[in-house]
């Protein structure tokens, strides 16, 4: 992405607020305007006073210098303030869309992103984006007007000096592009090698269970620190070009300098010019360099702005593998059949997980499902929410494609509990009240009761005000499914998916989870994907899945009969 394209981008964001960077333009002219006029009453402060020894000048000028810088630093500091203000409103509301479009993504995405580098584009990489925008809305609009207006003053005092001065505009930009190249470059190497960080304190930190079972802190530790050490290297390189650019310019300014003094000494002491006049070119001369380092000492933060905004909007620029149809429609609530026909699916290497399943559920049934370890059950109960999209054949509920209907409908009417208990750092009463919080004390209390957690949560110290940790962890693993079951009741959706929700326990926590289960499941169209085959003897079909196909299919004791792959599974765990 060039750097027109990323600022067409850019602008477009703060389009919306226009007025209040109009208005902070303004106030940057304002400023401009008088850093110009700064510099040309040092003419008549030398020549009026020190030189004529003028007693009028002497009286009218300080009032006048003082009046100046005030009215000087009011423009100042509104267009300081706007500037800032819009600069900080556009990193919000990027950051947020950011945010949104990311859960917008299929779970593909999720799978093929680490989580380290989701969270680096939107911390890391915004974050350095904010510097940016920051500085060049605060700093580089106001910088360039006083450039103008200084300018102005220079070819008003003497044009042959002025165009000597000008000379030297071009020499002092060509450092600045060259390092812009190369900050540009590292920083975007940078921004990578952060994401890499991330990911591996992320890693380590949701896995730390299993790095001490296996004694793996030093490993991890020194993973980190070389991960850490070529982060170091990338900054490193990029001081040693900053710590050599500044002092380059001040070299290429003091030569300036030193041209101009000699030029205009000349011309003073030949009395085609006063000393006033001198000085106050000088004056004007400094303050256009001033925002010329100013540039070139932000130009690596710039750089790395522009860096991190190429990687913010080419995330933004990835769309969803699964979205609704244009004209899809709300699906109505669910009555009668789920259908199967001839469904396929596969994920992006090609080899078919699903192949062929022709099926009808009808409502209040239960469905087991059950098959080899790598058999596509899982897959299987993705596909009704529509997490993965089928590849061929067709899914319906009550006759409606579930393609052609809004997701946010499909979803609505389907409750999922899986095997990974997913819980938030948060109270029992937001985390049973998930996607509903509006539900009363006593729902969720019902809820709790139905799934059997009203016992345990009671006996906390905070009852349904105690926050559970992040993922639940100062909760057991029977407790934090029991909430994740009464979340799914309080939801109260006509269809359920049980994707392996008791595998993960013990014997005890089991039974506690089951019963709760057996609640759940009542008057409801149920998919129970099982591994442990004791579990699903009550239902109403069970399906056997080898190898993406359906094989078999019945209860269980005519299953057991027919001496199949489902009796061989059965009789594996008994």
């Amino acid at each position: 992405m060039t750097n027109k394209q990323l600022l067409q981008k850019i602008y477009s964001l703060i389009w919306p607020y226009r007025v209040k960077l109009l208005i902070s333009v303004l106030a940057g002219l304002a400023v401009a305007a008088l850093s110009g006029a700064q510099a040309y009453m040092v003419k008549p402060l030398l020549d009026k006073i020190f030189v004529e020894k003028n007693t009028f000048f002497l009286m009218a000028l300080p009032p006048t210098l003082v009046l100046l810088f005030l009215v000087k630093g009011f423009f100042f500091a509104l267009n300081h303030y706007l500037l800032e203000f819009v600069g900080q409103t556009v990193i919000r509301d990027l950051r947020t869309r950011l945010f949104d479009h990311i859960h917008k993504q299929s779970l593909s995405f999720f799978h093929k992103t680490p989580t380290g580098e989701i969270i680096s584009r939107i911390i890391s990489d915004i974050q350095l984006l904010q510097g940016a925008l920051s500085t060049v809305v605060v700093g580089l609009i106001r910088d360039f007007f006083q450039v103008i207006f200084l300018l102005g003053v220079l070819f008003f005092m003497n044009w042959k000096l002025a165009l000597m001065s000008v000379i030297f505009l071009p020499i002092a930009a060509v450092p600045i592009v060259i390092f812009g190249r190369a900050f540009r470059r590292l920083s975007a190497k940078g921004q990578i090698e952060t994401a890499h960080v991330s990911n591996i304190t992320h890693e380590s930190i949701t896995g730390a269970i299993v790095t001490k079972a296996f004694a793996m802190e030093n490993y991890e530790g020194k993973r980190f620190a070389e991960q850490v050490q070529r982060l170091f290297h990338v900054f490193i390189k990029n001081a040693r070009y900053r710590a050599i650019q500044h002092p380059l310019m001040e070299v290429i300014g003091g030569v300036g300098m030193a041209l101009i003094i000699w030029f205009g000494g000349r011309e003073v002491i030949a009395g085609t010019a006063t000393p006033g006049t001198f000085f106050s070119f000088l004056t004007a001369l400094v303050m256009i360099y001033n925002p010329i380092k100013t540039v070139s000492r932000i130009n690596s933060s710039v750089q790395q702005g522009l860096a991190a905004a190429e990687r913010v909007f080419n995330l933004l620029a990835v769309n969803p593998e699964i979205t609704d149809a244009p004209d899809c429609i709300e699906l109505p609530p669910f009555l009668h059949t789920i259908e199967l026909r001839q469904v396929g699916f596969s994920y992006d290497t090609g080899k078919p997980v699903l192949r062929g399943i022709d099926l009808t559920l009808h409502a209040g049934e239960v469905l087991a499902i059950v098959g080899p370890s790598g058999s596509g059950k899982s897959t299987f109960a993705n596909l009704l929410p529509r997490f993965f999209e089928i590849n061929t054949g067709q899914l319906l509920i009550d006759g409606h494609d579930i393609r052609n209907v809004s997701m946010e409908s499909l979803r609505r009417q389907i409750a999922v509990v899986t095997q990974q208990t997913i819980l938030f750092n948060d109270t029992i009463r937001n985390n049973i009240s998930y996607g509903d919080p509006e539900r009363t004390d006593q729902e969720v209390r019902d809820a709790a009761r139905a799934a059997h957690s009203l016992d345990f949560i009671e006996a906390l110290p905070q009852g349904f005000s105690t926050q559970i940790g992040e993922a639940g962890v100062r909760l057991s693993g029977g407790e934090r499914q029991r909430l994740s079951i009464a979340r799914a009741l309080l939801k109260n959706a006509p269809i359920l998916v049980l994707d392996e929700a008791t595998s993960a326990l013990d014997t005890e926590s089991e039974r506690e989870v089951q019963k709760a289960l057996d609640n759940l499941m009542k008057n409801r169209t149920t998919f129970v994907i099982a591994h442990r085959l004791s579990t699903i003897k009550n239902a109403d079909r069970i399906i056997v899945i080898q190898d993406g196909r359906i094989v078999e299919q019945g209860s269980h004791v005519t299953l057991l009969a027919q001496q199949g792959l489902y009796h061989h599974l059965y009789t594996m765990q008994h």
